[in-house]
């Protein structure tokens, strides 16, 4: 497990000291300087010139972003962000491309994005404070906050959390949600979810308290028995959806039409869609969602904006 990082203001701090391409690696000291404030469309006129979009998040955040078996990014957030590569492709040229780079906690993500060293995060929880900071997409997702616990032990209610130590990670919603939810919780700061997960293994807290889907992926990642998400309902509920840098209109819109061709693909049954998709959300992947549920949030982001008619899939070739 990583030892606590430092991250200095305007910076971006690599888990592993390096970045990954969405099929490639790259160093991450090659990253360029921060966009110019405020500039309109920084982002592409930015990536026509050094021909990437770089791509920031925590690593080990399943569903939405992991490491591969081979050291690769894979999960929703990659899938998806393979799909915007493509759209840019079409409004840039083929030598554009999305990098991605890891970070810690959605808290560096948020920052990254902000201030312009980074021009793209998928996955990041909505609020109406980092609104105020980024331009967010169409949400991909729901989810919410809600407490990883031992079984039989917690409740939930914020009665139980009274003078018991929570685990939160730094610069979350969930760090600055403890304090409302129950006053005389000991807040314990970790600067990811996985340390914090860690540290409810080893019984050095009661629970932690974070993304609800974040905390089951990795619940069904590590095969964990012997705790559980409470309570039934989130404690608050939220959408989760892509950042871009404020003031770029024209990268925003070639992110929402990737997630709406995305959506309508899913509802239409195309195969490269469901691929997508199923293996994170779907009833026998890491959420293990009923499919019903699952469209019926893509056709209610749908229905807000126009339909979409997508292009016919080719023809299988003949054997």
């Amino acid at each position: 497990m990583d030892s606590p990082a430092v991250v200095a203001p305007g910076s971006i701090r690599s888990r592993r000291g390096r970045a990954l391409a969405l099929g490639s690696v790259a160093c991450l000291c090659a990253l360029s300087a921060a966009l110019p404030a405020h500039a309109a469309d920084a982002v592409l006129e930015q990536a026509a010139k050094s021909g990437e979009v770089l791509m920031v998040g925590p690593a080990d955040s399943p569903p939405l972003i992991r490491m591969g078996p081979k050291g690769e990014p894979e999960g929703y957030a990659i899938d998806l962000a393979r799909r915007i590569d493509r759209q840019l492709k079409a409004e840039l040229g083929e030598s554009v491309r999305i990098r991605f780079a890891p970070v810690d906690n959605t808290g560096v993500t948020v920052e990254a994005v902000a201030s312009g060293k980074a021009g793209l995060a998928c996955g990041v929880p909505f609020s109406w404070e980092r609104e105020k900071l980024v331009d967010f997409s169409l949400p991909i997702g729901l989810s919410g906050l809600r407490l990883l616990t031992r079984s039989g032990g917690l409740d939930g209610s914020p009665a139980s959390l009274a003078g018991q130590p929570i685990a939160v990670v730094e610069g979350s919603l969930g760090a600055g949600f403890l304090g409302s939810l129950q006053p005389s919780a000991k807040a314990v700061s970790f600067p990811t979810l996985p340390q914090a997960v860690t540290a409810l293994e080893q019984k050095k807290v009661a629970g932690v308290l974070g993304d609800a889907n974040v905390l089951a992926g990795l619940r069904h990642e590590r095969k964990l028995s012997g705790v559980a998400l409470v309570p039934e309902q989130p404690y608050v509920s939220y959408g989760v959806g892509c950042i871009v840098p404020e003031n770029n209109s024209r990268l925003l819109n070639v992110v929402n039409l990737a997630i709406a061709s995305l959506f309508q693909g899913y509802l239409e049954g195309r195969p490269d869609a469901v691929a997508s998709v199923a293996p994170w959300f779907g009833p026998t992947g890491v959420l293990a969602l009923p499919s019903d549920r699952v469209r019926a949030f893509f056709e209610s982001v749908l229905i807000t904006r126009e339909g979409l008619l997508l292009a016919a899939p080719a023809p299988a070739p003949r054997p």
